[in-house]
This record gives C-alpha cells, sequence and structure tokens, in this order.
C-alpha cells in the first residue's frame, strides 16, 4: 500500500467537530473521506458548485478558493472545482488529485491556520440540495457479483446456471445515461410488455415485479484516445472514485425483451446514486488481496497483474434497507433487508475498466462503471428482491407484519456502504435513496 500517507492517519481530527469520532463515531464523512458532490443551497436559482463532505457539513469549494489561502499549483487545481466542473478536475493525473487531497486535508485538519478563513465557507448538508456530482457521457453496467449471477442464473438455467464466458471475461452492457438521478428522487414503475403465464401474446402493463440492485458505481478519471487500451499497470491512473449505485429493474419486462440481444427498456428507466464521490486515494486503506479460486480459469495476461492479485480488491460493506409507505405513515424507520460486502466481486475496478477499453473503446472522464448487483454467499445476502423472495415464491416479512416480494408503490429503497478495517478511520458513502410511485396511465 505504497500511497498510504499521512490523510489516513485514523487519529487525525478536524476543527470540524462533527467528524469526529468522540463525537460522531460512525459518521460517513470523516478527515479522512473528502469525498467529491454537486451541490447548491436548497431553494435557490444558484448554479451548483462542488463541495466536500466534512462531517455534517459541506465544504463550499467556489469560496473557499476565493476565502482560502492556497499556494498556486493547489490554485489551478480548484478552479475548475470553484467553476462547478468537477469534470475538469478528474481530468487532471492522480498526483495532481492527489495533492489537492492533502491541500484540503491539511486545511480542515484541527489547529489549521485556514480555519477562521474557510469557516464561512461551510453549508449543513440538511441545507443543501445535491446534484448529479459530474457529466456523466456514457454509463456501463458490469456483472461482476458471482453470487448474484448464480443465484440468478439458477432461476432460469437450474443445471447451468453461469454461462461459459462468465469466468473469463468481464460481462457488462451499455446502459443509459440520461435516466441517471440522485438520491432523494422518485422512480416511476415503468410500463412495459409482459408476457402473463400461460398467454399467447403479451400485453402493454405497468411493471408487477419492480426490483433494485445493489452496486457500486466507478467513475473513470483521465480517459483514453480510442484506439488506444489502457494496460492493467495504468488502470489506476484512470479510476476516479467510487459511489453507491441501484440499477432499477423491471423483472417481468426484462424476462421477456432480455433474449438475443440482452437489457433494455427494464434497465434503462432509472437509476439512482449517491450524491459523493468517495476518491481512490480515500480508499487506499481498505484495499485487500484478489484472486480466483485455484480451480477456476485464471485472468488472461491483460487482466492480471502482481498489484492486482496483491490488493485489487476492495473490503466495502454493503447494506439494503426498505421504508415502505405505511411504516413512513406509522413513523417506523427503515429496515435492513441485507448486507453483503465488495470483496466478493468476481472481478475487480481495475479489470472492468481495462477490460471496456481493452479493444480500443474510449473512456472520458465522468463515464460511470456500475459493478452489477453485489450479493454475497448466503441466501440472506442477495442485492435484490429477485434472489431475497427466490424468483418471487417466498415474500419476505417486514417487521410491521407487511410482505414483499417485489418492490410496492411507496416503498423507499436506500442503499448504505461503509469501509472499516482495524489501523484505518471508518469512512462512508452517504446514502442512495428512491422512493417508487406509480406507473403513469395507459
Amino acid at each position: 500500500m505504497s500511497l498510504l500517507d499521512h490523510t489516513h492517519n485514523p487519529d487525525a481530527q478536524s476543527w470540524v467537530a462533527s467528524a469526529n469520532a468522540p463525537i460522531a463515531p460512525d459518521c460517513d464523512f470523516p478527515l479522512q473521506n473528502l469525498p467529491y458532490g454537486l451541490f447548491r443551497r436548497a431553494g435557490s436559482n444558484e448554479n451548483a458548485r462542488v463541495g466536500i463532505a466534512i462531517g455534517d457539513q459541506i465544504l463550499d469549494l467556489r469560496l473557499a478558493a476565493a476565502a482560502g489561502r492556497w499556494s498556486s499549483a493547489v490554485q489551478v487545481l480548484l478552479q475548475p472545482l470553484a467553476d462547478g466542473d468537477l469534470n475538469s478536475f478528474m481530468a487532471q493525473s492522480a498526483a495532481k488529485r492527489r495533492q489537492l487531497r492533502h491541500a484540503l486535508f491539511d486545511a480542515l485538519l484541527e489547529g489549521s491556520k485556514q480555519q477562521a478563513a474557510l469557516t464561512a465557507c461551510l453549508l449543513p448538508q440538511a441545507q443543501a440540495q445535491m446534484a448529479v456530482p459530474c457529466r456523466i457521457g456514457d454509463y456501463t453496467d458490469f456483472y461482476t457479483g458471482i453470487h448474484h449471477a448464480t443465484t440468478v442464473g439458477k432461476l432460469f438455467r437450474p443445471d447451468n446456471p453461469l454461462l461459459p464466458n462468465y469466468k473469463w471475461v468481464p460481462i457488462g452492457y451499455h446502459g443509459r445515461s440520461s435516466s441517471i438521478g440522485v438520491s432523494g428522487s422518485t422512480v416511476r414503475r415503468p410500463l412495459g410488455q409482459l408476457m402473463p403465464p400461460g398467454a399467447e401474446a403479451p400485453v402493454r402493463a405497468a411493471c408487477k415485479r419492480l426490483d433494485h440492485e445493489l452496486e457500486l458505481g466507478l467513475f473513470v478519471a483521465g480517459g483514453n484516445e480510442l484506439g488506444e487500451p489502457i494496460p492493467m499497470a495504468e488502470a489506476d491512473e484512470h479510476m476516479f472514485g467510487v459511489t453507491l449505485l441501484n440499477d432499477w429493474s423491471a423483472r417481468d419486462m426484462q424476462g421477456w425483451e432480455y433474449q438475443p440481444l440482452g437489457p433494455f427498456l427494464a434497465k434503462n428507466f432509472a437509476t439512482t446514486i449517491s450524491p459523493w464521490i468517495v476518491s481512490m486515494d480515500a480508499l487506499e486503506p481498505f484495499r485487500i488481496a484478489f484472486a480466483h479460486p485455484a480451480s477456476d480459469p485464471q485472468p488472461l495476461p491483460y487482466l492480471d497483474s502482481d498489484k492486482n492479485r496483491s490488493e485489487g480488491g476492495y473490503e466495502i460493506e454493503l447494506e439494503v434497507w426498505l421504508q415502505t409507505e405505511a411504516m413512513r405513515t406509522a413513523g417506523e424507520p427503515a429496515t435492513r433487508l441485507m448486507r453483503s460486502n465488495f470483496k466478493h466481486a468476481y472481478w475487480t475496478l481495475a479489470q472492468m475498466l481495462t477490460h471496456h477499453a481493452s479493444n480500443g473503446c474510449n473512456l472520458q472522464p465522468g463515464d460511470l462503471l456500475g459493478t452489477g448487483t453485489q450479493s454475497g454467499p448466503e441466501a440472506s445476502e442477495g442485492g435484490s428482491m429477485l434472489e431475497l423472495s427466490n424468483g418471487g415464491k417466498q415474500s419476505l416479512t417486514l417487521p410491521n407484519g407487511e410482505t414483499r416480494a417485489f418492490l410496492a408503490d411507496g416503498d423507499c429503497v436506500s442503499l448504505r456502504a461503509f469501509a472499516v478495517r482495524e489501523g484505518a478511520r471508518r469512512i462512508g458513502f452517504g446514502e442512495c435513496s428512491a422512493t417508487v410511485v406509480p406507473a403513469p396511465s395507459l
């Protein structure tokens, strides 16, 4: 872990009190995190600007660029962020992105001479309206959760759940970036073609098997020229950061339209992401060794490297929470449906990115790569309702007595994630939530 530095010191405290362990031990945004987001003051018409989450506050980088005392090199790095242009900052080299992280960390560190100037640059997160954090030119969704792929495969192919290519190639499909929304929004139940059991012709109706999918999303940093692959040795340079991602799915529509070309209308109606991008630098302490089982095919050379084997994985706890409309009305909190860990992914973030560009596909700053549903090895660790309900055959009973096989109108699904490891400060990803609203009239 050669990139560990003073910004990962678990004992470091900030002058922003809500970021510190004694006050908020489970805070998602301690000094060691410093994720990027795009926001405006709630109720205002001001232009969105880039901010850094610190405790329960946001450091407004437009104000901070003007008020703080920065070196000329750091001031240059702050300028696109002050203009609300996170994509331009993403295009900077990993070394320059790290340089700004160091400057922001030092400025927010307890005892910093910047405290007086930057205190006025803070806005409580409760007073902010968040937006999709950057321009997402393209969105690709992978299928790296082997336990999800196996469980879902068994529902349709009991004797052959994984297709022959799964353990050789990171499978993915191109999604739609225009329907990506930020946490706190609503998701309208889609209309589509459904084939009722035993029917001779499909009908157009509202989806009846609406589902969530628990994923992470990787934002691309500097891209590559068309026709020029990205080798594994350079993959880390091209990874900016990670967000939570809910790939909403209409399972009944999906089953009818899926063959032979794969996901289409069952997937492109909505994707929800959390408002904060946790940088790859913040995730350095949570790297872990990665390997396919010895009995499985080993990655082809272009998807393999010493670094990927020694620390290509990441240990990140993942959760799904559900609050029904009846629970909200009664003042009851959300209930946790499951917990899993990203360490179970069959392909690493670096392998996803390298494979995507391996044919010369030109990735660009702000492109988003979904990981696919991250389920664990146990039945209770399914990252979708499809798994938790065994294809809709076994409904879940919630604490208030309601049951769910798939999602109902009024349900609010929340994804949460945090990285925790001995010797490191716990960091979180914020919440990725959206509420289901009824389908439009036919």
